[in-house]
Parts: C-alpha cells; sequence; structure tokens
C-alpha cells in the first residue's frame, strides 16, 4: 500500500509594513516576492496577519523612534491572538542587530541582511518558537574588496543585487528600480555605507528586465534609486553607463517616464546632465544632494564643491531644458557652521529656484566621523537654524511654483477621486515633491494615465493644470 504524500502545509499570513526610503521599498518587496514564494500568503492589514515583518528604517533619530514605535504597535498586536510573531528587517536592524534584539524584547527577531536569502525558512521558525540569534553589527563595507572593479564576482550579499523576483505591495503607476546598492563616499555625516556597504552595480540585463516586468506590471513611471546613481557602473568598467541605460529604460514598451535620483553633485558630468535633461521619455528631473553651499562646511563633511560651482550645474541643465526640475536636501547647524556659512547657504538658495528643499538640523549619528567633531551647536540653536532656513525656503517655493503658472506640463495621475483628479509633472518626483491637481479632464480619465496639461494656479508648492489631452494622450515627448 502507498503512503499518500504529507499535506502541504497550510499558508502562514503575513504583512509587510514598509518604512524608509524608496531603496527600502525596493527591499520590501524583494522580502515580499521570497515570501510569497516560500508559501506565504501576504496582507495588507498587519492586525489580519499571523507574522508583521517591519521594514526599518535607521538613518536618523527620528526615523529610528518612528521604527521603534512601529514595531511596539506590532507588538501589540499579539494581544489579540492573530498576530504571533512579529519581525524587525531593514536598516535598523542591519545596523544594530544584536543591541536592537536586546533593548526590544517585545520583537520576536531582528534579522539582518544575510537573513533576506532565506526569510521564509527563518520566518517559519519564528512561528514554530525557534530562537532566533541576532547578529553582531559589522562594517559591511569589508564584505568587498576596495577596488569596485573587483567586487562584481564577489559573494557577499547585498538587497536587490541578485535578481530575486518582487511582488508589488501597491498599484502606484509608479515603482521604484534599484540601480545598485551602497555607497564608496565618507560623508563625516553619513553611517549609510557602514550597514549597506560599499557601492554595487546591478548589471543592465537585470535593471531591464526588471523595468520590463514592472511595465508588465502596469507601471508607466520609473524611479531610479541608489545610494549613488551618478556611480552607475563603476564597477562595471563603464562610469558613463547611466548615459546609456537611461534612454534603454525609457524605450520600454509601457513605460511613459524614467526618473533619475540621488545624484551625487561633484559627479555630474556634461554627458549625463544631456542625457537627463534631453533625452525623450526621462524626465528632466535633478535630484541632486548638495547638503550645503558653503564650502568650508562641505569640507568638514568631506564633499566637494560650493554656491558658485552648484550654480554653474544648475545652470548648465538649464541651458538645455529651461524647464527642468531640480531638488536638493540641506544639513543645516553642522559643527562648525558660522553665521556667514549660513548665509552663503542662504543666499544659494535664493538664487538656485529649486522646486523641493528638504532642510534637516544636524544630529550626530552613531559611528560617524562628525560624531567627534568639536564647535557643536547646541540643540536650541540648531533649531533655530532650521527653523531660519525654512521660513526662506517656504517663501522660495512658493515662489518657484508661480514661476510655472503659464508652463505646459506632463501629469501622471496618480488620484481620482469623485472628479477630482491628482498627479505630478515632471519635475514632481513621487512622495517628496509636490503634486499637480488637474482640471477639466476627461471623463475616463483614470490613475496611470499621461496628461498633457498648462499650469493655471498653485497651492504652496502644488500646481494646479487644465488639461489640454484627453486621458492617456501625451501629445508627444515630455513637456
Amino acid at each position: 500500500m502507498t503512503t499518500p504524500p504529507a499535506p502541504s502545509p497550510a499558508p502562514t499570513t503575513v504583512a509587510l509594513v514598509r518604512l524608509g526610503c524608496a531603496r527600502n521599498d525596493v527591499d520590501a518587496e524583494e522580502l515580499a516576492g521570497r515570501l510569497e514564494a516560500g508559501g506565504f500568503t501576504l496582507v495588507e492589514d498587519p492586525s489580519a496577519a499571523e507574522a508583521v515583518v517591519v521594514n526599518t528604517c535607521g538613518f536618523v533619530e527620528q526615523a529610528k523612534k518612528d521604527s521603534v514605535d512601529t514595531l511596539l504597535a506590532a507588538a501589540d498586536l499579539k494581544d489579540d491572538g492573530t498576530t504571533r510573531a512579529v519581525v524587525a528587517v531593514g536598516c535598523l536592524a542591519e545596523r544594530y542587530g544584536t543591541e536592537l534584539a536586546d533593548s526590544l524584547p517585545e520583537a520576536d527577531a531582528v534579522l539582518g541582511f544575510d537573513d533576506y536569502t532565506d526569510i521564509s525558512t527563518k520566518l517559519r521558525g519564528i512561528l514554530d518558537g525557534e530562537a532566533h540569534v541576532a547578529h553582531t553589527p559589522s562594517d559591511r563595507r569589508r564584505l568587498l574588496p576596495i577596488s569596485p572593479v573587483e567586487r562584481s564576482s564577489a559573494e557577499a550579499y547585498q538587497p536587490g543585487q541578485d535578481g530575486a523576483v518582487r511582488r508589488r505591495l501597491d498599484d502606484a503607476p509608479w515603482a521604484s528600480l534599484k540601480l545598485a546598492s551602497g555607497c564608496d563616499r565618507r560623508c563625516t555625516f553619513c553611517a549609510i555605507p557602514s550597514f549597506r556597504g560599499s557601492f554595487v552595480s546591478r548589471r543592465p540585463t537585470d535593471v531591464l528586465a526588471e523595468a520590463r516586468w514592472l511595465a508588465e506590471q502596469g507601471v508607466s513611471e520609473l524611479f531610479c534609486v541608489s545610494e549613488n546613481s551618478t556611480s552607475y557602473g563603476k564597477d562595471l568598467g563603464d562610469l558613463r553607463l547611466l548615459e546609456s541605460l537611461l534612454p534603454e529604460l525609457a524605450a520600454v514598451p509601457g513605460i511613459e517616464r524614467v526618473r533619475a535620483s540621488y545624484l551625487q553633485p561633484a559627479e555630474m558630468r556634461p554627458g549625463l546632465v544631456r542625457t537627463i535633461a534631453a533625452t525623450p521619455g526621462v524626465a528632466a528631473y535633478f535630484d541632486l544632494s548638495f547638503q550645503h553651499a558653503s564650502g568650508p562646511v562641505l569640507r568638514r563633511m568631506r564633499r566637494f564643491g560650493d554656491a558658485e560651482q552648484f550654480l554653474g550645474l544648475l545652470e548648465q541643465a538649464r541651458a538645455i531644458a529651461p524647464l527642468a526640475g531640480a531638488r536638493s536636501n540641506f544639513i543645516v547647524g553642522f559643527p562648525g557652521e558660522t553665521e556667514a556659512d549660513l548665509e552663503v547657504l542662504c543666499d544659494f538658495l535664493s538664487q538656485a529656484r529649486l522646486d523641493a528643499i528638504g532642510i534637516f538640523g544636524y544630529s550626530d549619528e552613531d559611528g560617524t566621523e562628525a560624531e567627534r567633531f568639536e564647535d557643536k551647536h547646541d540643540d536650541d540653536e540648531v533649531a533655530a537654524r532650521v527653523a531660519h532656513v525654512n521660513d526662506l525656503v517656504e517663501q522660495l517655493t512658493d515662489q518657484r511654483a508661480r514661476e510655472r503658472v503659464g508652463e505646459e506640463v506632463l501629469v501622471l495621475v496618480e488620484r481620482v477621486d469623485d472628479g477630482e483628479v491628482e498627479g505630478r509633472a515632471e519635475h514632481q518626483g513621487p512622495e517628496v515633491d509636490g503634486t499637480t491637481a488637474l482640471r477639466g479632464a476627461a471623463p475616463g480619465t483614470a490613475v496611470g494615465d499621461m496628461i498633457r496639461a498648462r499650469v493655471v494656479d498653485t497651492d504652496g508648492v502644488d500646481l494646479v493644470a487644465q488639461a489640454l489631452t484627453a486621458a492617456g494622450a501625451t501629445g508627444g515627448g515630455a513637456a
């Protein structure tokens, strides 16, 4: 008599909670794909899940606090009997490992990046009551050769590098597409390279294959992300690889717009400026990581450039694409920053005509060089400087939005709700920049449509535009 096969285990429900940046979103969708392939059933509501996996952020203090609060809230769900395990993954988990596990016993496990490839087995073991010993954090840069060109043959794992199948966690008409992982820069305020590792590019064939898959999932806009997109290809033997990849991505059937992000000003080159500013289907959008405008402050940050060079870079872009969008983030109150340095920054902001500006007050980050600097400002002084610059930024970005009245824009529709249509123009990046409300959109306009429109009004940094074409009719290349 033949023994019948053992029944397959019943699917286990799991919810993935995403925090942090667009790069973290890609990691979460990779984890979702691995879990689904391992027999888990993904659910959106954490309270309906047997396991809750929180993809944490570990960049700055507020992000760390938000991650811990989210883990604690998820742990509270265990009281109702449905949720049986809460697991921390992501940057906070990788950066602190055993320290996070010891300080947060409410979480059932803390998994590092090296656990991702076997996430399904790890999670089933945790649900079965097996103890998981969190990793002891180490500098992940040491896992790869110093020479970038020797890294392609290294076996060290980095999230998003091995072509794991993603599982989309939303139905937005745009999606992040990871170009690379890690960073080789040594900014004195930043700890990211220590827990994300050295810079490793994904091969163009893998990036293009994922772009085609995303297009098949209904994605219209690709948001190319990495820790430093301007370095793409340097470890593959071609530092100008991004200049050829962006047009190839724009040519993928179904993709209407490609947007490059996380650009280092010191690594920008004329060919890349031209590719972004003049390639049909590539957004003329410059997400430039300036961080400050004073030369002395930038040197203390271990960065390059100054206000004059940065303004020159913006002028290069606008000479090719006068309507190009530009955004950046800045750190205020850095150790040793003088009143004169702050004035240089404010003068630069007044001249730069940026569409979106993020201002962050300096705070020490564990293990960074700046943590040991002297001449630090107290918290009240940093807060006062942030408030001062933010007041200026609000005026400048409102003014910049008003300058766009009368321009034609190509709007990707992201929300249609009871007659209200909202999306983003070419100069507006997803989630971090402003939005565009569409008037006069044709009946039947749907999420994912590209509609040409003319800007007629503003609401702060947000635009109001009158539709010029019917739903889905782009009327040619990007505005």
